[in-house]
Formats: structure tokens, sequence, C-alpha cells
């Protein structure tokens, strides 16, 4: 567990539950959800002694569940938000997760880099001074805000123009906020994997294996598409509820309640980025499907035409073949010394015809790609 006192400009970091908040500050104390259901007594008293209030037990089980899509709740004393983070899985875990043990996991084939996308949720419960975060095991989002966090409190950060967070609502749009930027880091590797199976698609004479791949990629594409969505009808709500907070009394707290309003949108907007780049990808991977098989709807065609052709070429030949072969005693030619060469010049002729007829209307070309 790490435990923030953010009080101004002043950063401190300790491992003890507090028991009081600062006069000007407020507390941050990120758990990861092992910690938060074996210290969960702890932390409730924790809070009873900085709010006055602990969480509500329904709460509590949306904390510890895994498996809870995005949304947001609250009630008059603090906010719950349930945020399905879409966080890169490369650098906390190193190696490509396993679906059997990972239930958040994309999907189990496909691209490999939709298997290092992570939608564990992580829980946000946000009184007036305290924020209390549960994160996934070794959660590089809080690792990764933490240490901005403390590199934009110290001197070296400070002429860089770097704002710490004013407020724990401010705190918790910042932390989702980098949930979701996580994801659009990927766009353009997952952009150009996609973009390799339609080249492998549409390129003529080659045949495409990697059906398996591209189905797992278009069915996890859809997954995280509704994962999105969840996550911006949370991010709304919170919006809606930020409407209903009381009037500011102070020109500084109206500010600072406009840079909220300001940062949420903002969030919203990026969750609507994600949205619109995830059906994107779709459209363009079942484009792609679509233009496969008319490609290969084509060269059949091209094929049948090609043989059809040569059908005809032959036709009339099998037709003076099956004449001169009658069973009859008086048939022209059939006596002659030189019948046999006319009716081969012949028949060449016919032939000779035929395919120039045929090439002039292009039936024996190849079809322009």
């Amino acid at each position: 567990m790490r435990i923030f006192t953010i009080q101004g400009s002043n950063i401190s970091e300790t491992d003890t539950l507090p028991t009081q908040v600062p006069d000007k500050g407020y507390v941050w104390m990120a758990c990861a959800r092992s910690e938060f259901e074996q210290q969960q007594g702890l932390i409730q008293a924790s809070l009873l002694a900085l709010t006055g209030i602990q969480l509500v037990d329904l709460h509590i089980s949306d904390l510890l569940n895994a498996q809870l899509p995005s949304h947001y709740d609250y009630t008059s004393q603090y906010d719950l938000l349930v945020f399905r983070r879409l966080a890169t899985r490369g650098s906390e875990a190193g190696a490509r997760p396993d679906a059997s043990t990972n239930p958040n996991s994309l999907l189990r084939g496909g691209p490999p880099v939709l298997h290092r996308i992570d939608t564990s949720p992580v829980g946000f419960a946000l009184f007036d001074q305290v924020l209390l975060t549960v994160h996934p095991a070794d959660c590089s989002v809080r690792e990764a805000f933490a240490a901005r966090l403390l590199n934009a409190a110290s001197a070296e950060a400070r002429p860089n123009g770097a704002r710490l967070p004013a407020s724990p609502a401010d705190l918790m749009l910042r932390v989702v906020n980098q949930m979701v930027d996580g994801y659009l880091e990927l766009r353009r590797e997952l952009t150009r994997q996609l973009d390799h199976w339609q080249s492998a698609l549409l390129k003529p004479g080659t045949r495409f294996n990697n059906w398996n791949a591209l189905l797992q990629a278009r069915l996890a594409l859809h997954h995280l598409d509704e994962i999105c969505e969840d996550q911006r009808a949370a991010v709304q709500d919170w919006i809606d509820a930020l409407e209903t907070w009381p009037d500011a009394q102070t020109l500084a707290e109206q500010r600072e309640r406009d840079l909220l309003k300001v940062r949420s949108r903002d969030v919203l907007e990026h969750i609507e980025r994600v949205v619109h780049h995830v059906r994107r990808l779709e459209q363009s991977a079942e484009t792609a499907v679509q233009m496969h098989f008319s490609a290969q709807s084509n060269r059949t065609n091209d094929i049948m035409r090609t043989l059809t052709a040569l059908t005809a070429v032959f036709l009339p030949l099998n037709l003076i073949a099956g004449i001169f072969g009658m069973n009859f005693e008086f048939i022209p030619l059939i006596h002659r010394q030189s019948g046999f060469w006319w009716a081969m010049g012949s028949m060449g002729l016919i032939a000779l015809a035929l395919i120039l007829v045929f090439w002039r209307k292009q039936y024996l070309a190849r079809t322009q790609r």
C-alpha cells in the first residue's frame, strides 16, 4: 500500500495509515485489491478517523470485484467510480498473459499487441479530502502516476510548469486519463498489424491462413468497444453528478470546479477517441475480409470464363470430328487423299478465328488487379 499526503506543493509518502487529514490538503491511499481485502477493517477505521464515515458494504464488494464493468455510484458523503483500465501489461508482467489465469485478458489469439492490453478494473472512492484507490496487483498505472506525482513535486520539475492535483477529484481524473492514454499509445502498432493482414488478404495469388488470429482480433476489438462504452457511460454519469454539486463559495473554489469540469470533458473526449478508433479498426478488418472474398470470387469468375471460352473453341472441332466419324459409306472428302488435311486445316482456322474473337472481347484476358 502506498499512502501520499498532498499539501500544497509538498508531497510526503508513508506506509502507515493516517489518522487525520492536513489542514489544506488531502490524502491518497492506493492499495492493491488483495491488500484491501486483507486490511479492510484497518482501512475502514482510517476512513472513519479521516472523514467520519465508512464505505458501504455494497461498495466494498464493488471494489473487491475483479470482473465489475466500469460504472459510477454515489452517496451523500462520497462518490464511487469503477473504471476498467486500458493499460499495457508489457511493463508490469514482462510476458504474454495467460487467458486461463487472467480473466480480464481480451483474447486468446490475435495480434500480440492486444495481449498487452489489460482491462482489470480500478476502484476510486472519492471523499472531500481523501481518495482511496483499489488497483490490481502490481498495477503499473499506480506506480507510473506515483512516480510522476513525486517528480512533479521535486524542485527539478517545478520550472517545467508541472501542476500538482489540487483535489482528490482532480487526482482521480488524472489517473483515469492516464489509463485511457495507455491505449491511445498502442494505436499505431495495432493499426500496423491489421494493415499487414489487409495486405495479405488482398494480395493476389496468395492463400491467407491466419483466419483464427483475425477472428480473435475482431472479437477482441468488439469486446474492447463494449468496455469503452461502459467507461464513457461511467464518466458521463460523473460529469452529470458534478453539475449537481453545491455552488462554489469563493472564486478559487469556482475556478477549481471549472477545472474539474474541463478535465472531466477531456477524459470523456479521450474515451470517445478510443471508441472511434476501435470501431474504425473493426470496420477496416470487416472490409478487408469482404474485399478478400470479393477478390476470390472475381478470380474464380476469371477461371470459369477462360474455361468456358476454351470449351467454346473446341465445340466446333468436336462437331467436325463427330461428322467425319459417322458410320456412313459416302461422306464428302472421306475417300480423298487430301481430305484429312482439309479437315485439319478447317478445324485450325475455326479454332484460330474463335480465339481471336474471344481475345478481342477479352474473354481470355486476365482481370487487372
